[in-house]
């Protein structure tokens, strides 16, 4: 109260003086100055911050494409918020606010309300750990509890998340207990073909493997040749077989798609029936006459 009072006080006092029309005119000044360095300055932060991780990736010892991205952004994320701090600091002291007194309550009033906002905190300190562990980063395809999609963005205190077909799920870290992360390593492309028991099975599996060494020439996510393990099923009016493909990350669908037409287009030339539902009747004659 004291020092709001001392504020309107010399406000009067300078209203009264005649030296209220320069006072505003110097305080607006001061607060577009700062507001245009404060700009230039956040500018040239994040320009150093992506020449810095541009340069790393000339490095012979680097980090991850994933994880030095997930860092950019986060840097970038972090010295926004610090430069709007300062700058809104900085725009009260030149209105002739006393900021120390703001800082000393300040401290008092984020000592209590860090009691209120253990969710908040607990986001944070989340979010600190998932990147300093590297679980995840920008770019990944993660299922996250019930979602699942394409990181967007990893900032201290939520994540955002990509799906298939468009949502954005914002999720907070502190909710983050268990993350499946489908980028880490090399997929594996899982094909089952079915053939009609009326089929030739050799001649079916000779000409599936053929079709299998062809594959890697023409479809670069391969990473290994693809596997045929054999009969998986006896169905009711099919046997199926296995196919496996090892392919890079995130690859296995467009791969599996891929072994699927070729199987099929295959087995349409060398004549090899896939099988479709039969429906067999019986009138009563025909049961009559075997009876």
């Amino acid at each position: 109260m004291e020092q709001t009072k001392k504020i309107y006080d010399r406000i009067v006092e300078q209203i009264l003086e005649g030296d209220w029309l320069v006072t505003v005119g110097v305080s607006l000044f001061k607060i577009i100055a700062i507001i245009l360095l404060a700009s230039i300055l956040l500018k040239v932060i994040k320009l150093t911050i992506t020449k810095f991780f541009a340069v790393r990736q000339k490095a012979p010892i680097r980090l991850s494409e994933r994880r030095e991205a997930t860092l950019m952004r986060l840097l970038n994320n972090m010295a926004t918020y610090t430069i709007y701090f300062i700058t809104f600091v900085m725009i009260l002291d030149a209105v002739g606010v006393d900021i120390r007194a703001i800082l000393a309550g300040a401290g008092i009033v984020g000592l209590a309300v860090g009691f209120g906002a253990q969710n908040l905190v607990r986001d944070i300190i989340t979010g600190f750990f998932i990147i300093l562990e590297d679980q995840f980063a920008v770019g990944d395809y993660v299922r996250i509890g019930t979602f699942e999609g394409h990181v967007e963005e990893i900032g201290l205190r939520t994540t955002k998340l990509k799906s298939f077909t468009g949502e954005v799920h914002i999720l907070p870290n502190g909710t983050i207990t268990q993350v499946t992360n489908f980028s880490l390593n090399n997929s594996v492309a899982v094909v089952d073909v079915s053939i009609a028991y009326e089929g030739d099975l050799e001649q079916a599996e000779a000409v599936i493997r053929e079709v299998l060494e062809e594959m890697p020439s023409k479809y670069e996510d391969i990473v290994s040749p693809p596997e045929l393990l054999g009969v998986q099923n006896l169905g009711p009016s099919e046997v199926v077989m296995r196919i496996t493909c090892e392919t890079k990350p995130m690859r296995h669908w467009h791969i599996a798609r891929a072994l699927r037409k070729e199987i099929k287009l295959r087995l349409d030339e060398r004549g090899i029936e896939i099988p479709f539902p039969r429906l067999v009747l019986y009138s009563r004659e025909q049961q009559a006459e075997r009876a």
